[in-house]
């Protein structure tokens, strides 16, 4: 019984409810708004404090609800009075104006709520697309603008819609005044007192499109007059420009938020799109010259160890840590490796043409134009700077494109092989430097070609190496194959391992021969692993006074490199056996390259100034054993650390014997001796 009755309570209430014509309260708001600019003197008054913002949410809500009462893909009569009246434009014109302050502020947040609730395609229409235009030119113009906030929320709203409709990308970025796609389904009522006729939505604005419609006649502001843009013309800025500006916010969000949206922008476009991107529009540039600011901006000297410290530094936490190991430009090495990375990732989730464009205007701007000088630089430290920072770009680069033109740039085009008297190019002058007088510039250089040898790329390998491999030149013509590598290698004559002591160190001039090949074409290990160990003399080692100290410590660091190494070049299409020499091909002279060269030279100088000279040495170190030992346990922190006489002869020779141990481990793997295949467990925790 009660709830019928207030079931009829709630039925009478109801009947004596006013209905609400939406269109009606719509325009009474807009013609609030449009009151204030009549009645109002006082020009100090922020926006936010009129009622401005409350009418404009209610012009919003009243769209949002018109459009769930509407058949899908029909405008509601409010709709059609925003497009027809040209609202939008409108209020880009008083946003520009900045009158009453604050309004640009509002006006960004009214068109990104517009665009983003109301589901009727509204960027195909004149009457939207031009204001949107106009307001992407008001933004991204300031650095540290009081409405980056809006802007970045406006160009997220706008990138969403390009995402669901990339057509929208050209349309937006190009600007052209074409039909719109989408006809409104029927005029709007003429409004009582209405002055001005209705202008057609497709119709391109007259000069006095500034003006301000309501339904009580033409209002016209005294307000800056925008400049008409000819057709299909670009603005001074648009969605590319602003966004590449919020970029370089100093708010974290708002920089992280725009590199989102610019980063969907070029992953979504159309060939026609891209091609639009590249030859008529400044994305390209203005990336790269961001990029090159940024390097401009940091010290002229950055040692590289700090360098170092900031490996792996991504764009999407580009800030470095502010600690006790800050060190001075550490901020601005930070935000030119975020950068750097940023652009490295555009570039590989891009369109082809986007990619292949931004990674030529990277290697010509910043690694030709500003990098390479300062390689050839004859100061030491312009050159170690620019050594590392090539180094770390080197070592965060991932994308293809970019790879190509960094190894372009370092190799150059040609793969044939070098000779001696070629011209200096800049990858010769690099291998030089590895060999340089400053052992902080070789050092820097050799991890610079560490870096670049592990990048997934055959030309580097096939530039540096292989080209001069081929022809297999360094093989004897008509010379008979030992049977076996035994009967070849003899220690004894080893002027290295003489019974003596006391002899120098004289270098042998008769030729090692080549090791002898099995039936399965595997070279003899065991004699190439024997030739790394013998290096070191008997009385130098201390290997054997330690457990887990062999060579077979370092087989599983080795197998898993080798292992590494072996699926990176394994779609290359290399062959599995060697090319047969022909015994009648006259003999040339064999250059095993600039970068064989300069490796051979600096292992041949470590024999000669240390294992030539070290059984003399050490005769002078009393208690040599001992103290060697002692040594090799500090270096493994085994036992705490003291000053010894002698000192850095004794860690030379642990690390000479550790080296020759590597080397011999990775012999090892290369060609495992008969047997089951090689497996290997992972090291016990702890050990490298």
């Amino acid at each position: 019984m009660l709830s019928r009755l207030g079931a009829l309570l709630q039925e009478a209430v109801g009947a004596w409810e006013p209905s609400i014509d939406l269109l009606e309260a719509f325009v009474e708001h807009w013609k609030g708004i449009t009151q204030y600019y009549i009645e109002s003197t006082d020009e100090d008054t922020p926006a936010k404090k009129t009622d401005i913002p409350w009418r404009l949410r209610q012009m919003l809500d009243i769209l949002v609800y018109e459009e769930r009462q509407q058949a899908a893909g029909e405008a509601g009569p409010c709709l059609e009075y925003l497009l027809q009246h040209k609202i939008l434009e409108t209020l880009c014109t008083l946003g520009k104006a900045e009158y009453p302050p604050g309004m640009r502020q509002q006006v960004f947040q009214f068109f990104s709520k517009v665009l983003a609730q109301v589901q009727h395609p509204l960027l195909h229409y004149l009457s939207v697309h031009r204001p949107v235009q106009k307001l992407l030119r008001l933004g991204g113009t300031v650095p540290g603008s009081l409405t980056e906030k809006e802007e970045v929320q406006f160009t997220t709203v706008l990138c969403s819609k390009i995402q669901q409709d990339p057509a929208l990308l050209t349309y937006i970025l190009e600007g052209k005044k074409t039909v719109a796609r989408k006809k409104v389904s029927r005029e709007p009522p003429a409004l009582p007192g209405e002055m001005a006729s209705l202008k057609d939505k497709d119709q391109p604005p007259s000069k006095t499109s500034d003006t301000v419609s309501c339904g009580a006649g033409v209002l016209t502001p005294q307000l800056p007059a925008d400049t008409e843009e000819p057709d299909g013309g670009i603005g001074e800025n648009n969605l590319i420009t602003s966004l590449i500006g919020l970029c370089k916010s100093k708010k974290g969000r708002v920089a992280l938020k725009a590199q989102e949206n610019l980063l969907l922008l070029v992953s979504v476009a159309s060939q026609a799109a891209a091609t639009y991107l590249v030859q008529s529009s400044p994305c390209c540039p203005a990336i790269v010259k961001h990029l090159c600011q940024l390097y401009q901006s940091m010290p002229t000297f950055l040692d590289p160890a700090d360098i170092a410290t900031l490996e792996g530094i991504s764009w999407r936490l580009p800030s470095a840590p502010f600690d006790e190991a800050s060190f001075p430009g550490k901020e601005a090495l930070a935000a030119f490796l975020g950068w750097f990375d940023y652009c490295d990732h555009l570039i590989m989730e891009a369109h082809t043409v986007v990619a292949d464009a931004l990674a030529k205007a990277v290697a010509e701007k910043l690694l030709v134009e500003t990098l390479q000088p300062q390689l050839l630089h004859v100061s030491e430290q312009s050159l170690l700077t620019a050594t590392a920072l090539l180094t770390a770009l080197l070592r965060q680069l991932r994308s293809p494109a970019l790879l190509q033109e960094a190894v372009t740039f370092l190799l150059g085009m040609e793969q044939q092989p070098a000779a001696l008297e070629d011209p200096c190019t800049l990858c010769v002058h690099l291998i030089r430097h590895c060999d340089h007088l400053s052992d902080e510039i070789s050092i820097a250089t050799l991890r610079l070609f560490e870096e670049l040898l592990q990048k997934p790329h055959e030309q580097i390998v096939r530039s540096l190496i292989l080209c001069h491999l081929e022809g297999r030149l360094y093989v004897v013509r008509g010379a008979p194959e030992p049977e076996s590598y035994e009967d070849t290698l003899d220690l004894e004559e080893d002027p290295y391992f003489t019974d003596g002591l006391d002899t120098g160190f004289q270098p042998t001039i008769k030729p090692t021969p080549a090791p002898a090949t099995n039936l399965d074409g595997k070279t003899a290990v065991t004699e190439i692993v024997n030739s790394f160990l013998c290096l070191v003399p008997e009385e130098a080692k201390t290997s054997a006074f330690l457990e887990e100290t062999g060579y077979d410590t370092y087989v599983h660091d080795a197998y898993g490199l080798f292992q590494e190494c072996s699926s990176r070049v394994a779609p290359w299409g290399w062959p599995k056996a060697l090319t047969p020499l022909d015994p009648h091909e006259p003999e040339r002279p064999f250059f095993e390259g600039h970068f064989f060269r300069m490796l051979f030279d600096r292992m041949s100088r470590i024999l000669e100034q240390v294992i030539g000279d070290l059984m003399q040495r050490i005769q002078r170190v009393p208690q040599f054993p001992g103290k060697l030992l002692l040594v090799r346990k500090q270096l493994m922190g085994q036992v705490p650390g003291e000053q010894l006489d002698h000192q850095t002869l004794l860690q030379g020779v642990v690390v000479l014997e550790e080296f020759c141990k590597e080397l011999a481990a990775i012999a090892f793997v290369q060609f495992p001796p008969q047997g089951p295949p090689l497996c290997l467990s992972p090291p016990p925790e702890g050990h490298v």
